[in-house]
């Protein structure tokens, strides 16, 4: 069996089913059926999938033009009906795993796609899990499956984890030139994977297991998650000392050696750097290990949306004005620059706090619709001279290359730059302008 799955990848002459068209699923499928390879999209969303049957992109990396082509050819066929998993040779699992109310993991979308997977397995498919979780998932959910179904993992059918690497709005490094790990529950099953997955992909590094596969994204992540944590209690420290962290910063980062550049921000943002820390010490658990490192660079990261809204009430204050009923003017709604996504978005903890605190809100982001339920009564407005006129701050949240620096700076009161964007023309305008 695997000797016949092995050459029928190698001449390209497989089915690849995806499930999930998300940020992560969709430029999989994309550069796979740009490579020559047949793509199912499956979601079970009947409105992503309309979207691309009628060649809209929800996603800024995935232009139309690329869209059109792929789907008039057939290379790529969306689609809810999952009977279409049954023609699959490859299916990878796409899905989101957020947290739960209280931290805890959810892998229900992962349970969800690996039964609907099982209806439909046969001999000789490979599933490869990408989505992020703890170690241990991939034998846990998928490997189980499997098994239930009476085939035997590595021989009947192949399972393999590869953790998805996706960076929305880098255009820099991209599905098909940023290595891919892949580890599999036996050595047959990392090869096949490693196999497939070279035909679209530049680098691929091969791991003994799928417990290391996972494990390594959440390495990549906590990593960010800690030193993101780190510079932004520097941050606070420097705010109550009264000198500039980013000064500090661009002082630090001339070290050649043993430095390596993060900055601050409003707080933590996307799918990954917010929720993996809490996926690995929810499993840490299980072993009676308690990851208190990682937890608190959780903790501190969470509260840095209230100093924000402190700054801005101690900035207003500072002019005379409260922040009950001032005219606060948010600029960037998305986690971060250049993309419209909003999943676990600093700006709208933000916005909910000062909702709170009776703050007159409008808010204006050039890739975001604003249908998030947090902004709900929330006026979203275009960037005229009489809105940031009119605004009593000016918030930035989200460096959007789009924004005129210069010009907001010119017409803006007061303005609180979490990103320091404004550094070039800050010192020019002292006293309108203050850095977190």
């Amino acid at each position: 069996m695997f000797e016949h799955q092995i050459e029928k990848i190698r001449s390209k002459n497989v089915v690849f089913a995806i499930m999930g068209m998300g940020y992560v699923g969709l430029p999989l499928a994309v550069a796979a059926a740009e490579a020559g390879i047949r793509v199912i999209g499956y979601d079970v969303s009947q409105e992503k999938v309309n979207h691309l049957l009628n060649l809209n992109s929800y996603i800024e990396d995935i232009p139309k033009k690329r869209l059109k082509t792929l789907i008039a050819s057939g290379s790529l066929f969306p689609t809810t009906d999952d009977s279409y998993l049954e023609e699959a040779d490859v299916i990878s699992i796409c899905v989101p795993t957020p947290l739960g109310k209280m931290h805890e993991p959810d892998i229900s979308c992962i349970k969800s796609a690996v039964e609907t997977i099982k209806k439909h397995l046969h001999k000789g498919q490979l599933i490869i899990l990408e989505s992020t979780t703890y170690p241990g998932t991939t034998r846990e959910v998928v490997m189980k499956a499997v098994e239930e179904k009476e085939f035997q993992t590595g021989k009947d059918v192949f399972v393999a984890f590869s953790p998805e690497r996706v960076d929305p709005g880098n255009k820099q490094f991209t599905i098909e030139n940023t290595v891919k790990i892949v580890g599999g529950a036996t050595p047959d099953c990392t090869a096949l994977a490693a196999t497939f997955y070279r035909l679209f992909i530049k680098d691929v590094y091969e791991v003994s297991s799928p417990e290391v596969a996972e494990m390594s994204k959440l390495l990549e992540n906590i990593f960010r998650a800690v030193n993101i944590a780190l510079v932004n209690e520097l941050m606070l420290l420097c705010d109550r000392m009264g000198i500039s962290v980013w000064e500090v910063i661009e002082a630090a980062a001339t070290k050649p050696f043993g430095f390596m550049k993060f900055l601050p921000g409003p707080g933590l943002g996307g799918h990954c750097i917010p929720v993996d820390p809490f996926y690995l010490s929810w499993k840490a658990r299980q072993y009676d290990f308690w990851t208190e490192f990682i937890e608190l660079s959780g903790r501190v990261s969470e509260n840095i949306p209230y100093f924000v809204v402190e700054k801005a009430y101690k900035t207003l204050n500072e002019h005379g004005k409260c922040l009950k009923n001032a005219t606060i003017l948010i600029l960037g709604l998305s986690y971060k620059k250049d993309v419209g996504d909003t999943r676990h978005s600093p700006a709208l903890k933000i916005i909910s706090i000062l909702k709170q605190e009776g703050a007159n809100i409008k808010v204006n982001d050039p890739y975001v619709e604003g249908r998030e339920p947090e902004l709900e009564g929330i006026e979203k407005v275009e960037l005229t001279e009489e809105i940031v006129r009119e605004a009593d701050l000016v918030l930035l949240i989200t460096d959007h290359g789009a924004y005129d620096y210069q010009w907001i700076a010119e017409n803006a009161k007061l303005i609180i730059d979490t990103r320091n964007a404004f550094k070039n023309i800050a010192e020019s305008l002292k006293g309108k302008i203050k850095l977190i």
